[in-house]
């Protein structure tokens, strides 16, 4: 069973126990390269196909990887939105919303929560894909897909290097402030990461509670 949620004075870098039964708890820490290594080659396969069986060219992939990064945002927008911050009310939702995301706000600089966990990953990637696939037409699932990938990867790793990394490119500089204002001084909002596009669109840019 998971363990009680941490007292406020625990220090944000250290790890919290998650399960009594040790093979529950090593799963639930990921080495921040895990996705990297699992879904890269998925999504390079997925393009080689889409060019050497599927015969799509150069303008026909751009525009899939279009669509397939967009929707990556939206969907990383909304899963941390609706599902992440979901205000569960019984005991057994507010466990689940901890385990998948409120751990994360109690100790943020956790480097081996700060990615999802491959098993996880592919459960949710399952279903998007039977979504896909039946709602784009033939072949142009498996580019969708890939570029979709790309996105999360892309994700992944602002998500990381905004918590450990000074990141001095004003760019950067930018995402970093604007995640550690959603985890410090903006409540109920700025619930993007690697962009603040549905944030804007949605109206859930709110500004920071002072400095």
């Amino acid at each position: 069973m998971p363990a009680n949620r941490p007292a406020s004075a625990q220090s944000r870098e250290q790890s919290i126990r998650l399960f009594d039964n040790p093979v529950l708890e090593s799963l639930s820490h990921v080495h921040p390269i895990m996705p990297l290594l699992v879904w890269l080659p998925v999504a390079a396969w997925l393009l080689v196909r889409a060019v050497t069986v599927h015969g799509i060219g150069p303008v026909g992939l751009a525009g899939i990887g279009i669509a397939g990064l967009v929707t990556w945002t939206f969907a990383e927008y909304s899963l941390h939105r609706f599902l992440f911050h979901y205000p569960a009310k019984s005991r057994l939702g507010q466990r689940f919303v901890f385990l998948f995301h409120g751990v994360h706000h109690d100790t943020p600089q956790d480097k081996t929560r700060l990615v999802m966990p491959p098993v996880g990953a592919a459960l949710i990637l399952g279903v998007l894909w039977l979504l896909f696939s039946s709602v784009l037409p033939y072949p142009w699932a498996e580019p969708f897909t890939a570029f979709f990938l790309l996105g999360y990867l892309v994700y992944d790793y602002i998500h990381y290097a905004t918590h450990h990394f000074p990141m001095r490119h004003p760019l950067l500089r930018f995402l970093k402030r604007y995640h550690m204002q959603h985890h410090f001084a903006a409540e109920g909002g700025r619930f993007g990461v690697s962009s603040p596009l549905w944030d804007w669109v949605f109206g859930t840019y709110h500004p920071p509670r002072g400095r």
